[in-house]
Parts: C-alpha cells; structure tokens; sequence
C-alpha cells in the first residue's frame, strides 16, 4: 500500500467531492492518509474528517504563513486525540518576506519563536514533527538541532533537496518526496533523492497543491501519490513494490499507527 503522509483534506477545494476523492485513491492503494494543520480555522475540519473515517489521521499545528494564529491553537484539547499523530506543519519559510529589512527580520524572529515553541509541544507530548522549510535551510536546522528535536524526529515536509539537511537522517529525521520528483525542473531532487537513506523516505502529495506530471495544473489528489512512488522506483532502481513496502513502513514508525 502507499501512505500519503502529507495532504490536505480539509481543504475546501476537496468540499465537494472529498468521498469521491478517497474512493479514488482506496482504491488505486492509498491506504492512509495525514492531514497535516496549517491554520487553526480548518482545524475542526480535519478532525470531522480523521473522526469519520478509520484511515485518516490529523496533526495540529500552525504554517509559517499562519504564525499569528498560533496564540488561538488549543494544542491541549486536541493533541491527545486518538488520531492525532504529529505537530506541524511548523517551520520558517522566508520566500514570501515582505517589507524593510527591519520588518523581515521581525517576521523571522517571529516564525523562529513560533517553530521553537511547537518543537517544544511535540516533545511534551512525545509527537514528531512535521516541517516546513522554504528558503530556510540554515536556520532551520540550526533549531531543530540547538532545541533537541531529534528526542521526537519528524518529517522534513516536501524536502527541498538542500543537501546540508540530509544530516537531519541521523536525527530522526525522515524526508517527504511529492510531486516536484516528476518535475522536469527538480534537478536538485533529482540529485539528492539517491543520497537519502531509503529507511528515511516517505511519500506525499501535498494535496491540493504541488501536482505531478502528467496531472499539473489539476488539483492534487491522494491517488496521484503513485505517480511518485513510480518516479522513484525509476530513479533508485528499485521494484515499485519495494518502495511502496518501504515507505509504508517508514510512515508507520514514524507516526506511531498500524
């Protein structure tokens, strides 16, 4: 089976046909799936979804692009839930820093603040993480390391194919792998996909974004979480069933689920 460890469900581009949308990936093998929290509105959302059905799972936890929503996140009413398996997606993203150089560096004081006080929730709570890094590779893993979150690993969210983050493996750190892999402009991830310990790869969609080839430009579905396992089957030389048995396993360690 393939685990999408990273999609989002309760996203309201999935309203209207979310049962046709499992139904697809059920049965093309998709056999669980994690809602990761990016905004605390969509909260109740992702846990009507995991509530409702047996293969679903949700973490709780605030994007970089939501940080000031942080304050409103009840992580001590939810994060004991039953099908709450991770916190994040946390983590620094500087792409969209707006402003004077004095207002991004608010802002990335701010996001370093906010991800330094989710990592130490997961720890509290013994729950990996999942995180988000966009142009922030340095300093994200300066934090990840200086804050001890290798006491609960995590998942390092739509891995960037930044080779200075491939040390996080010793760390308990697994890598997501989506749709950019079929890109024909991931030479990057390309690269570094070979250099990733295999008991350290996970899969993901991303849904409703980051659609791979042949379906970009489409909205995102867990179903197309095949197109990826194929893509790195072919590229590590690998069976396709090996991947499939190899991510599976990696996403039910990691996540604590059977």
């Amino acid at each position: 089976m393939i685990i999408d460890t990273h999609v989002h469900l309760d996203d309201k581009r999935y309203i209207d046909d979310l049962d046709e949308v499992l139904k697809r990936a059920r049965e093309g093998g998709v056999e669980r799936f994690i809602i990761p929290g990016a905004d605390p509105v969509n909260l109740t959302r992702a846990i009507e979804i995991a509530e409702s059905n047996s293969d679903i799972y949700f973490a709780i936890g605030v994007h970089p692009y939501d940080i000031y929503a942080f304050d409103t996140l009840e992580f001590e009413k939810y994060i004991n839930h039953p099908k709450c398996v991770a916190v994040g997606e946390c983590g620094l993203d500087y792409f969209r820093l707006e402003g004077s150089d004095e207002e991004k560096d608010r802002e990335k004081k701010k996001q370093k603040e906010i991800f330094i006080a989710q990592i130490e929730i997961a720890k509290k709570y013994k729950k990996p993480l999942i995180v988000h890094i966009r142009d922030a590779s340095k300093d994200s893993k300066k934090i990840l390391e200086a804050y001890n979150a290798k006491e609960v690993g995590g998942v390092l969210h739509c891995y960037n194919a930044d080779e200075e983050l491939l040390s996080l493996a010793k760390e308990g750190f697994y890598f997501g792998i989506g749709g950019v892999l079929t890109f024909k402009n991931a030479k990057k991830l390309l690269h570094a996909l070979p250099k990733i310990p295999q008991d350290r790869l996970l899969i993901e969609t991303d849904g409703p974004y980051l659609t791979p080839t042949p379906h970009r430009g489409e909205r995102n579905e867990p179903l197309y979480t095949t197109f990826i396992a194929k893509k790195i089957s072919e590229l590590l030389e690998i069976p396709l069933e090996d991947v499939k048995k190899i991510t599976t396993q990696n996403a039910l360690v990691l996540f604590n689920i059977s």
